[in-house]
């Protein structure tokens, strides 16, 4: 649900606020055994997919840009960003934090973001074959992202792709 008031953007963009109407519900992420909406140029029969929903100026974002790329290198193809920013500043933010694969843009109203119940970001999604979701991770969550990455080296016959570790200096969760 959108309300009247808008915030504005680091560069002055102006995009439309939440509203915080009594008795709104804010909507979960989709569940694992749901069916994944459609994503434009994203074709879900070509095998299983990561959907990484993140936004240019997140700080959490930001600092899980890099450990999302190793989906990149350890299942090439297989990861797609979503991110709630115009194509030029997910480029930007591609070349700043090396996140190293494709962004797609969801501006406002966030039409795809709302269809995958998107409260947070990063939220990670794991949509397999078929179309059905089977793991999603919100905010920034170690473990939750390495098992999202043994799944689909499991999905994929593939070796997993250890996506963090205690060693690499990040947190082992940090909030959207």
């Amino acid at each position: 649900m959108r309300d009247q008031v808008s915030a504005a953007g680091s560069s002055g963009e102006v995009y439309p606020a939440r509203s915080a109407t009594l008795g709104f519900v804010e909507p979960e992420p989709l569940a694992p055994g749901s069916i994944a909406p459609s994503v434009p140029r994203i074709d879900f029969s070509d095998g299983p997919t990561v959907l990484f929903f993140y936004k240019v100026t997140c700080p959490v974002c930001q600092m899980a840009a890099a450990p999302a790329s190793r989906f990149e290198q350890g299942y090439p193809g297989r990861i797609r960003g979503i991110g709630q920013d115009p194509e030029e500043k997910l480029a930007d933010f591609d070349r700043t934090y090396g996140l190293g694969f494709p962004g797609i843009a969801d501006l406002p109203p966030y039409e795809v973001s709302d269809a995958y119940g998107i409260r947070a970001v990063p939220t990670t999604f794991l949509v397999d074959t078929d179309g059905s979701i089977r793991d999603v991770v919100e905010s920034w969550d170690r473990d939750g992202l390495n098992r999202l990455s043994k799944e689909l080296a499991s999905l994929l016959g593939a070796e997993m792709a250890m996506i963090s570790e205690a060693s690499d200096g990040l947190p082992p969760f940090r909030p959207g």
